[in-house]
């Protein structure tokens, strides 16, 4: 198959080309700068050159290719235009996507989050933990994720919602939802890490209220698997969760992180999470309870990770280097 990927030089990206070109499969990959064309030509990919903003551009990309997969977003928006102008975005591209492959039944895979069904219709900040409820499942619709804002609801629900819809216009469209903690070696600035370095900041681990809400997590080589998976088989109008860990308990992450770094987990309580204190604007994230099965997921595309839980990572050496 032929694949146009976007975003193929970042964290998943770069464990995805080479998962699809070892299944025989041939990548197209989108880059914008030089160096994103040498990182994305040594994963083993051809280079197309280009642009998120060029919807043109994207839509010739897609009507060539057999698939599409779209990791990549405009980053640079967020600093200038905040989550609302990422999301304007972001639903733009998926619907050039889908204009480019209406009626002929290739697929396209994109990137969703893992969501909570007890915070559905909640959308102002959390001044306290969330209630636990059950574990999301695949079949659940575009649900809240963090940090829980109006705008990140907004965005993230209708650009999920527009994916799973281009199904009725003849597109074998599907979500991958990714939960907070994808680790591995190439982890450099996602959720981990941020927490790793506030902790040596702030010489404590905090975790909020009793640390009984919920994370999930997975293994970035397997997350890719479950796009590749995706794409060769995955339903039409079908969410996805690639979530190995399906539900940590956020004290014992922070009990992780306290014992490799040997400082102490310590609650931080409800009535000071949202002050410039401990957790400042993660408040409103670390406070999530988002649970998540990966039932549908392992038996209908046939998934099981095969990487090391998230605990396990955290001994790679790339966390934790040895001083």
């Amino acid at each position: 198959m032929h694949v146009f990927v976007t975003g193929g030089t970042g964290q998943v990206g770069s464990y995805l080309i080479p998962g699809l070109i070892a299944a025989g499969h041939e990548v197209v990959a989108l880059a914008r700068s030089d160096a994103s064309a040498a990182a994305a030509s040594a994963l083993g990919a051809r280079i197309r050159r280009g642009n998120l903003a060029d919807l043109d551009g994207l839509k010739a990309a897609a009507a060539e290719s057999d698939g599409v997969i779209h990791l990549g977003y405009r980053a640079e928006l967020l600093s200038s235009g905040g989550i609302t102008a990422l999301g304007d975005s972001e639903l733009s591209i998926v619907l050039a996507f889908g204009e480019a492959l209406a009626g002929t039944g290739k697929p396209l895979v994109a990137a969703g989050s893992i969501g909570a069904p007890t915070n559905l219709g909640r959308a102002g900040p959390l001044l306290a933990p969330a209630s636990l409820g059950r574990p999301a499942t695949e079949d659940d619709p575009a649900l809240p994720c963090g940090p829980m804002d109006a705008g990140t609801l907004v965005a993230r629900n209708i650009v999920e919602t527009a994916v799973v819809g281009l199904a009725e216009k003849g597109v074998r469209s599907s979500v991958v939802r990714i939960p907070e903690i994808m680790h591995s070696t190439t982890d450099n600035a996602g959720f981990l890490p941020l927490l790793i370095g506030l902790a040596k900041e702030k010489g404590i681990v905090g975790y909020p209220g009793d640390g009984a809400n919920r994370w999930a997590a997975v293994h970035t080589r397997d997350l890719a698997t479950v796009f590749r998976l995706a794409l060769e088989k995955g339903a039409a109008g079908r969410s996805w969760h690639a979530v190995a860990d399906e539900s940590i308990p956020y004290r014992e992450i922070a009990e992780a992180i306290g014992s490799r770094l040997k400082l102490p987990a310590v609650p931080i309580p409800a009535d000071v999470l949202m002050l410039p204190g401990y957790f400042g604007f993660l408040a409103n994230l670390v406070t999530l309870d988002t649970p998540a099965s990966n039932a549908i997921t392992r038996q209908t595309l046939g998934w099981t990770p095969t990487q090391p839980g998230l605990f396990a990572d955290m001994d790679n050496g790339h966390y934790f280097p040895a001083s």
